[in-house]
């Protein structure tokens, strides 16, 4: 029962739990289990933490379950493999397990077709040097494979399934697409040779492109016909056995495994007679050329017969008739022909002849060194098809390339991990002794080939100079035949495999599910074959079989095994170096400098054997990367590449830790401030948008919210919150954090996010929070409060503050503006964030097309024209593109329209001191007050004034309008018709002294165009505005210094407005609240005037520090 249900805690959801598959499985039949246990102390945590019992019982029935089921298998087949237990399998050595199936995957047709010709291309030194090369980059790469299958259980994927739990899904998923694509086109470069075979050593008449009489280009294009043609017929034939039952092919891995260990044994008890008795394989060379030895039985040019001489058969190759006096060809007259053994035998000293290359061009003539020759004074333009020659052009990088694939199939010992009695100890075992056995067939080949067969037959590719026999089999004992035999069902054998083992590698990614339009290709049969990814498999193969050629198709896999070796060696180098605590792997004889090492080898491999491939195999696994990055499932699998960006985390934190940054690297950190309503979605979802077109600084972002309560209450409720943020985020295309903070109040809430927000030097420098909305109309005064207390907290932590004002108004990230400005005014000096924000904005598509503009205020006694010039300088320095505009404030007076708005300020902020009356009292109150105060005006000066109607603020767009009496919308009224003067600029508009408790926020507009401020002219004269001011003595008692506050947040606005309200972002200086807490409702009505009738706003207050520098 316990083994039943630890299977469902594994492959309930479909999805791989090897982070914790014991911890928090429940069960509702798991009570039952702990009665009479002696558990009562643990009771209560029994449905999240088995029993160690338990846990032991699940481990040790751990290895019983069939490879791969933990991940790979579906619910539905797990319902009937309850129902149903399948047989248990019996269990293998390391000798049947993984010594024999690496051998029989690594020894295959590059030994047996292509090994005696690099040997004689490249001499026996630099093929010596060859397979030193590539058996030591795959013996390193198995040790870092030991080191990590033997660090836990490897399931179905084998190396896929290593790489993507050690670097990750993206890592993984690339490199194991790579690894499925190498197997397929193994199994095309298998099929290929095992056609090669067919068509020229065992039935050369079977060929449908018939090549007789055909030369040159004609009979190489005919011969790769044939091979497309019997490819496609041995693939489909070879797919259709996989289809009907890979059982099949299993119970001939034997047949196939015992014709590979015959031929290699034929190759070296042939090497033994070649001592005692040579072979009789003649070679006839004309000159110092090898000839074709086909069409003629004696390798002379006249034989005496009969007391006579007769010319020969090949005398009628190279003459126009069989007569002495015949006309023939020029080389064929001035040289002789002679004979040489093409098998001298391995005392014979051939090995020094053969110690060096003999690299050719395609076409050239394959000459026996040292032969005389006299060559012909007008050379043929086209080879004459009775020489050997050379079928393509040689050079040592492309022998690498051909060679690597016969070394490949280290892997297969580790795929049937689940099949292993011990895999933790079969697996290192026989996988290093299959490559050490290997690595001396292949080495002593190398030295045995150069010994024992003349340097004209192994450069000889299809053994045209010995009568088309196999090169390899000239040297077999006690037949050629043994070796084309056995290299023909072992190339069969091998082909079979790859296109058993790719489709079911290709299911375990799919059923993964990081690639998602591989999905399709984890289903199968009703019995789990993979049906759909044969299909693609045989797809694929098929490409390479129309390629036709095996010495191109051989580099092609040569990059993808070299490919995912590379991130073998690569992951367990990682795990080695960041010593994670569950890097434990019993095999101990690894080291992350042989890992570094063979990473390097396959690197150094794949550039070697062709720069072109290996750069397109790595496009094609940085596309898979990019694509899982992007669009494929997020997998926590405890991979090297998580624990390497922690490591280097912390190792950056630490470096940053170490002093604040320099004005160059600073950039915009930015804590956004969000509020979330009842349903715990976000208020603010534009904040974001804001957020995301900021980001061209590329520095941190962390999204946060408060909540009210406490943690152990709302954990559900914070826990809600986060996951709204994160949506919002990921809708938003905010890449950064989110944080919940929940505390008794909001207020502490926002002071601890603004506090613990960030890790070391990675803490935000920036607070990006929206204008609080209505706080006019709030029940109680803690939404003004708040934002006061968080603007001053913002300036004791030396943080930048972002407060955008009408924050709905701000575009989105899918709208684009096609002209327009963003005006900056700079009023005073923040450090230069009021510069590098446009700048950043100006990066985003949303605002690139917008121009930028600074304008700075001076005052009477400043010289406005160098100002200008200076300000133009320094935006040079700062290579910032913006028009530069110096507006000029001349000195005026106070206005009646500053004194009526001041007044109402104080007497509204004295009403809301009053906290024990009720709502309705407060706003009979301020009515009261309002009234009076319009009385007083129209009784004491009924010529004076402004004009002005309300309309809803832009904080709540889209309300509705109340329409009210004349004499209640008009507070002054100014008959005159006298324009205004440079002493006496216009008033802006103003809001209107509305109670809290009202329906809608009301500013002063111009009737002409609701929203934009209205300019109401002020009195004609100074003169005569001293005596309006004499003649009201409710103005005397007004707090001085709010007067002034008030007449600079006037006159601002009104230059503002004037110059900017056609602008699509306003960025000005946002001043400091009052440094005593008494006139903090003061402090939010000078925001609210010096903003009033502009659109979008963005005040900006600097956080103490430079931002930007002029140098470089």
């Amino acid at each position: 029962m316990v083994c039943v249900c630890f299977c469902v805690c594994l492959l309930g959801d479909g999805n791989p739990k090897e982070s914790s598959p014991f911890i928090n499985s429940s069960d509702p039949e798991k009570a039952q289990q702990y009665e009479g246990k002696n558990m009562a102390l643990f009771e209560e945590e029994m449905d999240t933490s088995p029993m160690v019992s338990s846990l032991l019982s699940s481990l040790a029935n751990y290895s019983n379950l069939t490879q791969g089921s933990k991940e790979h298998e579906e619910a539905e087949n797990n319902e009937e493999a309850r129902k149903k237990p399948a047989a248990q399998a019996p269990r293998m050595g390391t000798l049947m397990g993984v010594y024999l199936p690496c051998l029989q995957n690594i020894l295959g047709v590059i030994l047996f077709l292509r090994m005696t010709w690099i040997v004689g291309i490249g001499g026996v030194i630099e093929a010596f040097i060859i397979v030193a090369m590539c058996c030591s980059t795959t013996m390193l790469t198995a040790i870092s494979m030991s080191a990590i299958a033997t660090n836990g259980v490897v399931p179905a994927g084998g190396s896929y399934y290593m790489i993507s739990r050690s670097l990750g899904p993206e890592f993984g998923g690339a490199v194991g697409i790579c690894f499925y694509l190498g197997t397929t086109y193994a199994g095309a470069m298998y099929i290929l040779g095992c056609i090669e075979i067919l068509l020229i050593y065992i039935v050369p008449q079977a060929a449908i492109f018939k090549m007789e009489g055909l030369e040159g280009p004609e009979a190489e294009a005919a011969m790769l016909n044939n091979m497309r043609v019997y490819g496609t017929v041995v693939l489909t034939f070879m797919a259709i056995v996989v289809f009907v039952g890979v059982k099949y092919v299993n119970k001939l891995a034997l047949v196939f495994l015992a014709c590979v260990i015959l031929s290699i044994l034929a190759v070296y008890a042939g090497v033994i007679k070649t001592a005692i008795e040579p072979p009789d394989f003649p070679v006839c060379v004309l000159g110092n050329r090898t000839l074709v030895w086909k069409g003629f039985d004696v390798c002379a040019k006249v034989v005496e017969r009969d007391n006579g001489t007769v010319t020969t058969q090949l005398w009628r190759l190279f003459c126009d008739s069989e007569l002495l006096n015949a006309t023939c060809d020029e080389y064929f007259t001035n040289n002789n022909i002679s004979v040489i053994q093409g098998i001298p035998g391995v005392a014979s000293g051939a090995l020094w002849e053969n110690l060096f290359g003999n690299y050719m061009e395609k076409g050239m003539y394959i000459e026996k060194v040292g032969r005389p020759s006299l060559p012909e004074a007008e050379p043929s333009a086209k080879p004459s098809s009775r020489y050997v020659l050379a079928d393509m052009t040689s050079f040592f990088t492309l022998l690498v390339g051909i060679y690597f694939p016969s070394v490949t199939g280290i892997m297969a010992g580790s795929n049937r991990s689940g099949d292993l009695r011990d895999a933790q100890k079969s697996i290192p075992i026989g996988t290093i002794l299959a490559i050490t056995t290997t690595s001396i067939i292949y080495m002593s080949g190398v030295v045995l080939f150069g010994a024992c067969i003349d340097g004209t037959v192994l450069r000889d590719k299809f053994g045209e100079a010995v009568r088309g026999n196999l090169v390899i089999g000239t040297l077999a004992w006690p037949s050629p035949w043994v070796i084309v035999f056995g290299s023909f069902f072992s190339t069969c054998g091998a082909g079979l495999q790859s296109l058993t083992g790719a489709p079911r590698l290709l299911q375990a990614i799919a059923r993964d599910g990081i690639v998602p339009f591989l999905r399709v290709f984890g289903h199968g049969k009703a019995n789990g074959e993979p049906t759909w990814a044969l299909l693609l498999t045989a797809c694929i193969c098929e490409s390479g079989i129309l390629i036709a050629s095996l010495d191109s198709v051989a580099p092609i896999l040569s990059m993808f095994f070299l490919m995912c070796y590379m991130f073998v060696n690569l992951a367990c180098a990682l795990q080695t170096l960041l010593r994670t605590p569950n890097w434990r792997p019993r095999f101990k004889f690894y080291h992350w400098a042989l890992s570094f090492l063979g990473m390097s080898l396959c690197l150094a491999l794949m550039f070697i054997s062709s720069w072109y491939y290996a750069i397109v195999a790595m496009a094609i696994a940085s596309c898979i990367y990019k694509y899982i990055e992007f669009r494929g499932a997020e997998k926590e699998w405890g991979d090297g590449i998580r624990g390497l960006s922690l490591s280097a985390a912390r190792f950056a934190l630490m470096r940053l830790e170490e002093g604040p940054p320099h004005t160059k690297n600073w950039r915009p950190q930015i804590l956004v401030l969000v509020s979330v309503d009842g349903e715990l979605n976000v208020e603010q979802p534009r904040l974001l948008s804001l957020t995301n077109q900021m980001k061209a600084g590329k520095g941190l972002t962390i999204v946060g919210t408060s909540l009210k309560g406490t943690y152990l209450d709302n954990f559900a409720q914070g826990q809600q919150a986060e996951q709204s943020l994160r949506k919002l985020m990921e809708t938003e295309r905010v890449k950064g954090f989110s944080q919940v903070v929940i505390s008794s109040n909001l207020r502490d809430a926002t002071s601890h996010l603004l506090q613990a927000g960030g890790l070391g030097g990675m803490k935000h420098n920036t607070v990006l929070v929206s204008w609080p909305r209505n706080w006019k109309q709030a029940e109680d005064h803690s939404i003004c409060q708040n934002f006061i207390e968080l603007v001053r907290e913002t300036t004791a932590a030396s943080l930048a503050l972002l407060v955008p004002k009408n924050i709905a108004a701000f575009p989105s990230n899918g709208e684009r503006f096609t002209e327009g400005h963003i005006d900056v005014w700079w009023i005073v000096h923040d450090g230069g964030m009021l510069m590098l924000l446009p700048f950043l904005l100006r990066q985003h598509k949303v605002w690139r097309k917008c121009k930028m503009r600074i304008f700075t205020v001076a005052q009477m006694d400043d010289n406005s024209i160098q100002m200008k010039k200076d300000l133009t300088t320094f935006l040079y320095h700062l290579r910032i593109d913006a028009q530069v505009e110096v507006v000029e404030m001349q000195d005026s007076d106070i206005t009646a329209y500053t004194y009526e708005k001041t007044l109402v300020m104080e007497q509204r902020s004295q009403i809301l001191k009053q906290i024990n009356l009720t709502k309705t009292e407060r706003e009979r109150e301020i009515q009261s007050i309002t009234d009076s105060s319009r009385g007083s005006i129209r009784r004491k000066n009924p010529s004076s004034g402004v004009t002005a109607q309300l309309s809803v603020s832009e904080e709540q767009p889209g309300g509705s309008k109340e329409e009210k009496p004349e004499e209640e919308e008009q507070l002054i009224h100014d008959k005159s018709t006298n324009p205004p003067t440079p002493a006496t600029p216009l008033s802006p508009s103003a809001e209107s002294a509305i109670t809290p408790g009202s329906e809608g926020q009301r500013t002063w507009t111009d009737p002409k165009c609701d929203g934009e401020a209205a300019k109401p002219v002020a009195g004609a004269t100074p003169e005569g505005i001293k005596d309006l001011f004499s003649m009201k003595p409710e103005w005397e008692n007004l707090n001085q210094s709010n007067v002034r506050r008030m007449h600079t947040a006037v006159r601002l606005n009104n230059v503002i407005v004037k110059k900017s309200q056609e602008a699509k972002l306003v960025l000005l200086n946002m001043p400091g609240p009052p440094k005593n807490r008494t006139g903090d409702e003061n402090y939010m009505e000078f925001l609210e005037v010096l903003t009033e009738g502009l659109n979008r706003v963005l005040l900006v207050r600097g956080g103490g520090r430079e931002v930007i520098t002029i140098y470089s």
